[in-house]
């Protein structure tokens, strides 16, 4: 069964025998965002067509912030968009975003461990959190290292929703960011960065 298949997070957490839970674990850092990329992407916002569907919402608002938080880790993290991620028949597909370890053998070769998946929706959480939890899922089992936090993004481009998977508990942070406050969006994307580097 494909990540696509899990309509909600209940679904992954039957199947996997998962636990659920609800708490603020982001710590923002504010930070200075770039003058260049602001004014770019503003300008996007303003006459760009951003909202009309799930690719744009990728290409236009998603991945330029996870680009820009990218470039202060990229000695150490790969920005992966739409690469395939299988562990078996049951936890499978393609993750809108992955952030993983960089690879000493070169930028090509997608290493363990998976540390960010993000999926976009338009609007259906619910199901972007059944996808995002069975990618998951499959990172964990692909790393192979329970103890280890890997975290999941859902957003519809305006409303940004973070997770973290860790053993058997997934964990929903209380807290939801919003496009309009940029800074404290891109505090808590950086956040998950510099845990995933750790």
């Amino acid at each position: 069964m494909s990540f696509n298949n899990y309509k909600n997070i209940s679904d992954v957490l039957q199947e996997f025998s998962l636990n659920y839970m609800e708490e603020k674990f982001i710590e923002e850092n504010d930070g200075e965002i770039d003058s260049y990329f602001l004014n770019r992407f503003n300008l996007i916002l303003k006459e760009g067509v951003v909202f009309n569907s799930e690719y744009a919402i990728c290409e236009n608002i998603i991945a330029p912030i996870l680009r820009e938080i990218w470039l202060k880790y990229m000695e150490n993290l790969m920005l992966w968009s739409h690469q395939p991620l299988t562990y078996d028949e049951n936890l499978s597909g393609i993750p809108d975003y992955i952030v993983a370890k960089r690879s000493p053998r070169g930028k090509i070769i997608l290493e363990k461990p998976y540390l960010i998946l993000v999926e976009a929706k338009k609007d259906n959480f619910e199901e972007g959190w059944g996808q995002c939890l069975a990618e998951l899922m499959a990172a964990q089992k692909l790393n192979n290292e329970s103890g280890k936090r890997v975290f999941g993004i859902v957003s519809n481009g305006k409303l940004w929703e973070f997770g973290q998977l860790k053993e058997e508990t997934f964990t929903k942070n209380t807290k939801s960011y919003l496009l309009e406050d940029l800074e404290k969006l891109m505090a808590a994307i950086n956040y998950l960065f510099v845990e995933s580097i750790n």
